[in-house]
C-alpha cells in the first residue's frame, strides 16, 4: 500500500466542501425567497422548453467530454502497443460487451483503426461544440427574456410607489439600480448555467480518474482542497470590496445625476469646478477600492497556472509505482489520467470564476432586491369608485398632516369648503401649510388624520387615478419633457387636436413666443425645457392644464416666474378660465387674487383668518398688513423705475 501523506477522507473534505457549495450557489434561485430569485423562476415556468434544452445540452457536453476522453485512451493504447498486436477490449467498458464490434475493429489495418479513433475524436467535439452552441444560444435567449421583463417590472415597481415613499429615494440610486439591475440578474443566471454545467464536468472528470485509480484521484483532489482553501480566505474579501465598490457606484451615479439636473444653479453660483473635484474623489474611491478587488482576484490564476504541473510531476512518479507492475496501460492511463486532471484543473478555475463573479454580483443584486422588495414600501392607491365629474364641491375635514416623526405637522385641524365653480386663494408665509393642501388634495400624500371628501364622498374611497386625470396642476417647479411643445402641451390630453392644442397656447398667452421659434409646435424645446425662458415653460404649463379642462385647477404660484406684462396677459387668461371652473390658487402677489371667492391666511398649519378681498382688508389684520406691504413695495418699485428713467 502506497502512504500517502494525507489521509483520503482529508483529502476529500474540501474538495467536497466545495462541490456542496457550487451545488449550493446553483441551486440557489430555486430557494432564494427575493424577488429577483422570484422572477427568475417565475419565467423560468414560461420559458421551460428553452431550459430543457440548456440541460440536454449540459448532458451532451459532458457525455461528449467524457467519450472524449475514452477515444484519447483508445488511440494513446494502440500507438503504444507493438505492431501486430490485437488492442485487448475486455477491458474497455462498453465495447467489451460488444465481441462482434471489437473483433471488426481488431481486423482493421492498424492505420485505418487510427484514423477511426480520430474520425470518432473530431465527431465527439463536434457535438460538444454544437451543444455547447446550442445551451449558449437558449441561455441566453432565456436571460433576455428575463432582463426584458425585469426592466419593465422595475420601472412599473418605482411609478408603483406612492409620491412619499418615491421621495426617500435619490433619482441617482433609482437610475443605477434600474440600470444595473437586469445586467446583475442575467449576470446571475449566466454564472448559475456554468455552475451547472460545471457539476456535470466535475462529475465526468472524477468518474474517469476513478475509473483510471482511486488513489491517483485522492492526489487530484488535493489540488481542489488547495483551491478550496485559498477560496474561503478569498471570497468573503472579494463580497465586500463588490459591495463597497457597488456603493461607491450608486453614490457616484446618484451625485453625477444631480450635477446634470443641477446644471443651471452650478453655472450661476460658480460650483462646477468643486462639483467636478467632488466626482473626481469618488472615481478615485472606487479604483482605489477595485485595485483591491483585482489583486484579490488575481491570486487563483497563477495558482490555477502552477498546481497542475505540480500535481502532474507528482502523479507521475506515483502512476509508476501503480502501474509499473503492469505489462501495457501505464501510458494510456498516464496521458488520460493527465489529460483528465488537466481539464479538471481548469474546471476548478471555472470554480473560483464563478464563486468570485457570484460575490461580485452579489452586490447589485443586493440592491435590487432591496428596491423591488414590498416590505418597507407605501404603493399607490389603485381601485375604488370612478370619478366622473365635481358636482357639489370638495370639503376638507379635520384635517392634520405630518411627514415624519420628528418633524412638525405641516397642517393641524384644518377645514375648508371649495364650492364647485369658486376661486379659493391660499396665502400666507414659507411653511405655512398652503403647497401641503395642494398636495392631499392631488393625492400625493394621505392624510395624518381627518379626511377630503369629494362631492361627500371620502377621496380615499375614490379611483386616485381618475380623480387625478380630472385634475390640472400648474406650480413652481414646471417639468417639460425632451419632446415638441405640443407634445408637451398635449401630455395628460392624448387625444387633443393641433387646433385644441393652439387655442390652449392662446389662452395661456404662449401662442405669441411658440411663432417664434424655429418650428413653431413642433419645436424640441430640450431636456427640461432647458432652452426656454422660466416665463415660458410656466406658460406651456398652464396651457397643459387649461387643454385638460379640469374639474380642480391649482395654481400653486403659477405665476412666480414671469414679467410684470406676461403676468398680466397670463392673470387674465386665468381670469376667464375661472368663471368656469373650480380653482385654487396658492399666490405670493396678493395683486392677483383680488377677485377671488375666497381668500384664507394660513399660518403654522391651520387657517386664521378667511373672507373676501375686501372683508380681509377691512379686518385689517395679517391679510391687510401684507397687502399694504406688497402695495409700498410696489409702489416704491414704481417710483424707481420712473425716476430712473
Amino acid at each position: 500500500m502506497i502512504e500517502l501523506p494525507t489521509s483520503p477522507s482529508y483529502c476529500l473534505a474540501n474538495p467536497i466542501h466545495l462541490f456542496r457549495r457550487l451545488v449550493r450557489h446553483g441551486l440557489a434561485p430555486l430557494r432564494d425567497p427575493r424577488p429577483a430569485s422570484r422572477l427568475i423562476r417565475q419565467t423560468a415556468r414560461k420559458e421551460w422548453k428553452v431550459l430543457s434544452l440548456s440541460m440536454l445540452c449540459n448532458l451532451l457536453q459532458a457525455a461528449a467530454e467524457g467519450a472524449t476522453l475514452g477515444v484519447v485512451f483508445l488511440a494513446v493504447d494502440l500507438l503504444s502497443k507493438p505492431a501486430g498486436q490485437a488492442i485487448d477490449w475486455s477491458s474497455k467498458g462498453l465495447l467489451g460487451s460488444l465481441p462482434q464490434l471489437t473483433a471488426g475493429l481488431n481486423a482493421m489495418p492498424r492505420n485505418e483503426l487510427f484514423l477511426l479513433i480520430l474520425g470518432l475524436a473530431v465527431l465527439l467535439k463536434l457535438l460538444q461544440s454544437v451543444a455547447m452552441y446550442l445551451g449558449s444560444l437558449a441561455m441566453g435567449y432565456y436571460s433576455a427574456r428575463t432582463s426584458s421583463r425585469l426592466m419593465a417590472m422595475i420601472h412599473s415597481h418605482i411609478l408603483g410607489f406612492s409620491f412619499a415613499c418615491a421621495s426617500r429615494y435619490r433619482v441617482g440610486d433609482l437610475l443605477y439600480v434600474a440600470g444595473s439591475g437586469p445586467g446583475a440578474v442575467m449576470n446571475e443566471i449566466n454564472i448559475v448555467s456554468t455552475i451547472t454545467l460545471t457539476i456535470l464536468m466535475m462529475l465526468t472528470y472524477l468518474v474517469v480518474l476513478l475509473s483510471l485509480s482511486p488513489w491517483l484521484l485522492v492526489a487530484a483532489l488535493v489540488m481542489g482542497g488547495l483551491l478550496s482553501l485559498v477560496q474561503q480566505q478569498l471570497l468573503p474579501r472579494i463580497r465586500e470590496r463588490g459591495f463597497v465598490t457597488t456603493e461607491l457606484g450608486r453614490d457616484l451615479s446618484s451625485r453625477i445625476t444631480e450635477n446634470i439636473q443641477g446644471l443651471r444653479l452650478l453655472h450661476s453660483s460658480g460650483e462646477l469646478d468643486v462639483a467636478d473635484q467632488g466626482v473626481y474623489g469618488r472615481t478615485g474611491d472606487i479604483e482605489v477600492n477595485q485595485r483591491a478587488a483585482t489583486r484579490l482576484n488575481s491570486i487563483t490564476g497563477p495558482i490555477n497556472t502552477f498546481l497542475p504541473i505540480l500535481m502532474i510531476a507528482g502523479i507521475a512518479g506515483l502512476s509508476l509505482m501503480l502501474f509499473g507492475s503492469r505489462n501495457s496501460g501505464v501510458l494510456p492511463s498516464l496521458v488520460t489520467f493527465v489529460v483528465a486532471l488537466q481539464r479538471l484543473n481548469n474546471t476548478f478555475g471555472s470554480v473560483a470564476a464563478s464563486l468570485g463573479s457570484l460575490n461580485t454580483n452579489a452586490a447589485p443584486l443586493d440592491l435590487l432586491n432591496k428596491l423591488l422588495e414590498p416590505a418597507d414600501k407605501q404603493f399607490r392607491r389603485r381601485g375604488g369608485l370612478t370619478f366622473k365629474a365635481l358636482q357639489q364641491g370638495i370639503s376638507l375635514r379635520n384635517l392634520t398632516l405630518q411627514y415624519s416623526p420628528e418633524l412638525q405637522p405641516a397642517l393641524r385641524n384644518l377645514n375648508l369648503d371649495i364650492p364647485r365653480g369658486s376661486t379659493v386663494a391660499l396665502v400666507g408665509s414659507s411653511g405655512a401649510g398652503k403647497s401641503s393642501i395642494a398636495d392631499l388634495l392631488v393625492g400625493l400624500y394621505d392624510a395624518t388624520e381627518g379626511q377630503i371628501l369629494i362631492d361627500g364622498a371620502p377621496l380615499t374611497d375614490l379611483d386616485l387615478i381618475s380623480w387625478q386625470q380630472h385634475l390640472g396642476v400648474v406650480s413652481q417647479d414646471t417639468f417639460l419633457f425632451n419632446a415638441t411643445i405640443a407634445e408637451n402641451i398635449s401630455h395628460g390630453s392624448p387625444n387633443a387636436t393641433r387646433a385644441q392644442i393652439v387655442e390652449a397656447a392662446e389662452k395661456a398667452q404662449a401662442a405669441g413666443f411658440i411663432s417664434d421659434l424655429p418650428d413653431g409646435f413642433d419645436t424640441l424645446i430640450g431636456e427640461r425645457g432647458y432652452r426656454l425662458s422660466g416665463g415660458q415653460r410656466q406658460r406651456l404649463s398652464l396651457a397643459r392644464a387649461i387643454l385638460r379642462d379640469p374639474e380642480l385647477l391649482i395654481l400653486d404660484e403659477a405665476t412666480s416666474a414671469l414679467d410684470t406684462q406676461s403676468e398680466r396677459l397670463v392673470q387674465q387668461a386665468i381670469d376667464q378660465f375661472e368663471r368656469q371652473h373650480t380653482v385654487l390658487v396658492i399666490a405670493h402677489r396678493l395683486s392677483t387674487i383680488v377677485k377671488a371667492d375666497l381668500i384664507c391666511v394660513l399660518d403654522k398649519g391651520q387657517i386664521v383668518e378667511k373672507g373676501s378681498h375686501q372683508d380681509l382688508l377691512d379686518k385689517k389684520g395679517i391679510y391687510a398688513g401684507l397687502w399694504k406691504q406688497q402695495a409700498y413695495s410696489a409702489g416704491k418699485s414704481n417710483a424707481e423705475s420712473t425716476l430712473a428713467f
